[in-house]
């Protein structure tokens, strides 16, 4: 993570938290009563998204910090919870949501952390099982080396039997996890791509290599891993590497120890495009064959999306037939004809990803 510049809201100085990443970063702070001030910096910038990445505000959550998953009723949606301890990310993947969902975008990271642990015990008093992760609106890991953050979660985690946490990441910043009670209650996960999606589009990311490596690291602390292809790019030839992508995850890690893998292709809304155009202009991932969703999102014409995930379904199925395997947002349509069944006939999604969790990470329904 590269900071240049550093603010602080003058509410949330007297946070432990908040004191111990000023102690790492040693550097100059300002102290900043909201977000215009943040907001007058970053927009003043010649590049104001690659200004952001380097501005870390440091902050309270005045909101709540478990949210449902943002997702919509006409596509299926897995029941997933967010643990909102931050935003933005100091990455750069091309076709991240992130650059047009935040306006302007702010990394910024919540330092009231006691307000935190207080909305997971109450999730842990809830009869039904809970799915929380930390990667929807920011990296889960890019935070390790200047807060204490997952020190804290996972054991939390650990002493409990209704909820799992997933840390998805595209980082190998693994070490803090080494040595925690984790009682299997923390999932470790990685977003996945081809060799060459990551050299053209995902900036500042840990190689594929590194990160399956990282995942084989975490297997061997007893950790249960997943992995999320999420975006799947169509290109000249990606079903060969999407496929040789796969085959290097069963060379790292035991199939027993997946709990899941997601597969979504690249979708997303108009405004992403013209961001793209600008800060990647040697991209060409907004020009494939999209159309228009019933989410107002931009997808690949559903006959592809249904032959890709049709084929890499079956590249995993072939290695790992037991690994449950879900797409990220589809229609009953796209999942019949790609996996040969619809959700609702084994129960649903959410159920389905619930019973996976329960039978890797001893979760147990009261």
């Amino acid at each position: 993570m590269k900071i240049t510049k550093l603010f602080i809201d003058e509410n949330a100085v007297d946070f432990p938290a908040a004191k111990s990443m000023l102690q790492r970063y040693n550097m100059p702070c300002e102290t900043a009563g909201s977000q215009d001030k943040i907001y007058e910096f970053i927009s003043g910038s010649e590049y104001p998204i690659q200004q952001a990445k380097e501005t870390l505000y440091i902050t309270k959550n005045r909101g709540s910090f478990i949210k449902e998953c943002p997702g919509t009723s006409y596509y299926t949606c897995c029941g997933y919870k967010i643990l909102h301890i931050g935003t933005f990310c100091s990455m750069d993947c091309s076709y991240c949501i992130l650059q047009s969902y935040f306006h302007p975008p702010v990394l910024q990271f919540f330092v009231n952390h006691e307000d935190l642990i207080k909305e997971i015990d109450t999730l842990f008093k809830k009869e039904a099982i809970s799915r929380v992760g930390t990667g929807e609106f920011t990296d889960s890991m890019i935070w390790e080396r200047w807060t204490d953050l997952s020190t804290i979660l996972v054991p939390e985690f650990s002493k409990q039997s209704r909820a799992v946490l997933e840390l998805k990441t595209k980082t190998t910043d693994i070490d803090l996890l080494k040595g925690l009670r984790h009682n299997r209650k923390t999932i470790v996960s990685w977003s996945l791509n081809t060799e060459r999606v990551i050299k053209e589009q995902e900036r500042r990311t840990s190689s594929l290599t590194a990160r399956l490596k990282a995942a084989a690291v975490c297997e061997s602390w007893g950790y249960p891993v997943s992995f999320h292809f999420d975006p799947v790019i169509l290109y000249d030839g990606c079903e060969e590497e999407y496929k040789k992508v796969i085959q290097s995850i069963f060379s790292y890690v035991s199939p027993d120890n997946i709990v899941w893998i997601s597969i979504g292709t690249f979708r997303f809304m108009p405004a992403l495009k013209s961001i793209i155009r600008k800060r990647f202009p040697d991209s060409k991932i907004p020009y494939g064959e999209f159309i228009t969703g019933l989410d107002g999102k931009m997808r690949y014409f559903k006959p592809l999306r249904i032959d890709i995930y049709k084929k890499m379904v079956a590249w995993i199925k072939e290695i790992a037939p037991d690994v449950l395997v879900y797409f990220c947002m589809e229609d009953d349509e796209v999942w019949e004809k790609a996996a040969g069944f619809v959700p609702k006939d084994r129960g649903g999604l959410a159920p389905m990803l619930d019973e996976s969790a329960i039978q890797h990470c001893g979760l147990k329904i009261f």
